[in-house]
């Protein structure tokens, strides 16, 4: 038999249950209805399968690597071919063949200069020796313009006072150098490899032309 609340007290409220206890969230990924667990579970997977295949991948580069050295560039290297290249390459520029010895030995590039052994002065310019020789190369940058307290060639007036010294105080100031009141010569006009003989006519050249 069938019994309602005592008189005079409410009934008790039905009890509210949420609309998602007791089940997990579904999400719908074009759908197929997937949990975030197993979205997450999925995601893992394939990220340790990746990384496993990069660490395959980047082992078979350096294995591959390894055999290469071991193999190809040894054979490589130990290559007539690729030997003589590198003596091309790192052999000098020049190279001398002395007159009378054997040069059949000395590698080749283009023709090879035959040099003759000589004694160094035979290689260098003759120096000048006449007088006006001398003046144009060693005198004539300040005796030709008067500069530098220098008397220019041709002023008897500048040359009157130092000829009247004579030819040999003219001469040895040439020579050994001189310190005047307007300026300075150099020994020898600043010409060392000249002959005193080739400086004292040089000296009587620029007397002759300025008298």
């Amino acid at each position: 038999m069938f019994r309602g609340p005592a008189y005079g007290v409410p009934p008790e409220p039905p009890p509210i249950i949420p609309p998602f206890a007791g089940r997990r969230r579904q999400t719908s990924v074009r759908g197929w209805s997937v949990s975030a667990d197993q979205d997450r579970k999925f995601f893992d997977i394939f990220m340790i399968v990746l990384g496993i295949l990069v660490g395959v991948a980047v082992g078979i580069y350096g294995l591959a690597q390894v055999i290469t050295e071991q193999t190809q560039t040894q054979f490589v290297r130990s290559d007539a071919t690729y030997q003589d290249r590198i003596a091309e390459r790192i052999r000098p520029v020049g190279q001398v063949a002395i007159a009378g010895e054997d040069n059949s030995a000395l590698p080749t590039r283009g023709p090879a200069v035959a040099v003759a052994a000589a004694p160094a002065a035979s290689t260098a310019a003759a120096a000048p020796t006449s007088g006006d020789e001398v003046y144009a190369s060693a005198c004539a940058a300040c005796h030709g313009a008067g500069i530098a307290g220098a008397p220019k060639m041709g002023d008897a007036a500048a040359w009157g006072a130092r000829i009247a010294q004579g030819i040999d105080t003219l001469s040895t100031h040439a020579i050994d150098g001189y310190q005047g009141s307007a300026g300075y010569m150099p020994a020898k006009g600043g010409r060392p490899d000249l002959s005193d003989d080739a400086v004292r006519a040089a000296v009587q050249h620029m007397v002759d032309n300025s008298q």
